[in-house]
Parts: C-alpha cells; structure tokens; sequence
C-alpha cells in the first residue's frame, strides 16, 4: 500500500461534503429546524472523521506532495496551506467540545464555541478543496 492515487480525490470530496453539511447545518439553525440542523451536524462529523482517517492512512503510506507551481501562484498556495494546516488542527477538539455540550444539553456554551468554530471549519473544508485542485487538478 505505498501509492493511493484516489485518496486526495476521495479526501477533496469528503472536504466538500463536510462544508456542504456545514453550511446547511447552520442555515437550518438559523431557521429554528433543530432537527434537520442535527442531521447536518452529523453529516459533516461523521465526513470529518472518515476523512482524518483517509487522510492520515494516505500520508502514512505516501508521504507528502511537494507544490510543484512556480511565480505567484506559489505564493498563494503556500499562504493558503499555512492557514489551512494550523486551522484544522483546531477543529476536532473544538467540534468534539460543540458535539458535547450540543448532546448535554448546553446550548449557551455550544453556540459560544460554534460562533468561531463555524467559519474556521467552513474556511478549512473550503481551502481544503482548493489545495486538493492545485497540487492534482490545476497544477500550474
């Protein structure tokens, strides 16, 4: 298992599902549908969870990808990776907390985790994408 070409794919979509989820999660909040909020909430933990796993056994196995990309575009890639990489480390410990206190009952202090942690998983699952379509789609 040294080469595993469709797990940036698999990883990329498994991003974008977890942003989708996320997305509509928070719309569904903002109409008061508790619901259908909670569906999408597990929607993108469970995409989150599958996809840390993904990711970790294809870099476990591949190593990393070196940028190829020259000039400007360089520079944008790495601004964006520097962001992204410290930023998704925050995310599970800090969902795993709003998934607590969501399930305990605790609103006032998962919202007051969510208020922060909502754009800065939206942010990781976005760049996430696009780091995924500038080392294997868009390679420039």
């Amino acid at each position: 298992m040294t080469d595993l070409p469709v797990f940036p794919t698999i990883n990329a979509l498994l991003n974008f599902t977890a942003g989708c989820c996320l997305f509509l999660g928070f719309r569904a909040i903002k109409r008061g549908n508790r619901d259908t909020h909670r569906k999408f909430m597990i929607g993108a933990m469970t995409a989150s969870v599958v996809f840390l796993v993904s990711y970790l056994t294809y870099h476990y196995s591949h190593g990393s990808t070196r940028y190829q990309g020259q000039g400007l575009i360089r520079i944008v890639y790495f601004t964006i990776l520097l962001t992204h990489t410290p930023l998704a480390a925050i995310v599970p410990p800090a969902a795993i907390s709003a998934v607590y206190f969501a399930f305990k009952g605790k609103y006032d202090r998962h919202v007051r985790i969510t208020r922060w942690l909502y754009p800065v998983w939206m942010y990781v699952s976005i760049t996430g994408v696009l780091i995924y379509l500038m080392l294997y789609v868009f390679r420039v």
